[in-house]
């Protein structure tokens, strides 16, 4: 069966009022979301009609978003409700609707399917990794550089991308 889980930005483009197809969220999402098209109660028919589903992830796949998203050094940029979806992704096999960068760099990491709605999406993957512009040095998290105390810089270490 196909499906797609949605993060914020895939309501905000109109995702789910123009498929068929069935879409899942989590109630985080919702309650981000729940005040778009309000006046039509556009997602009160999509949950009506079954074509939207809120699901919540189970605590091991919260975990394992968790700790990809610190692996890849994606976890800062990421919210709950964004853990929450790269979560159920993992959970369910589905595929994530999100143009969020943060999002489908850790979900691309663990090998999941990404769709992007109003971009082209990501072509690389990795870790971020904070360094120096003036020392050069490398660090795992900082503002500063405990060396020099030059303001850190984030810039993307490409890799290939794991499988879950």
């Amino acid at each position: 069966m196909d499906f797609k889980i949605l993060d914020a930005s895939a309501f905000y483009a109109g995702v789910p009022f123009r498929s068929s197809e069935n879409c899942f969220t989590t109630s985080l999402v919702y309650d981000e979301i729940k005040h778009i098209k309000k006046n039509h109660d556009a997602l009160g028919t999509l949950l009506e009609t079954n074509r939207l589903k809120i699901r919540e992830p189970d605590s091991k796949s919260i975990k394992r978003a968790i700790k990809s998203s610190k692996e890849t050094g994606d976890f800062p940029q990421l919210s709950k409700q964004d853990i929450s979806i790269i979560a159920l992704c993992i959970e369910m096999k589905g595929q994530i609707i999100s143009d969020d960068f943060a999002i489908s760099n850790v979900a691309k990491n663990l090998g999941l399917v990404i769709l992007p709605i109003m971009t082209n999406g990501i072509k690389d993957v990795g870790k971020w990794v904070y360094y120096c512009p003036g020392c050069r040095a490398n660090h795992t998290t900082g503002k500063e550089c405990p060396m020099c105390g030059t303001l850190l810089k984030r810039k993307l270490l490409k890799e290939k991308s794991v499988s879950v």
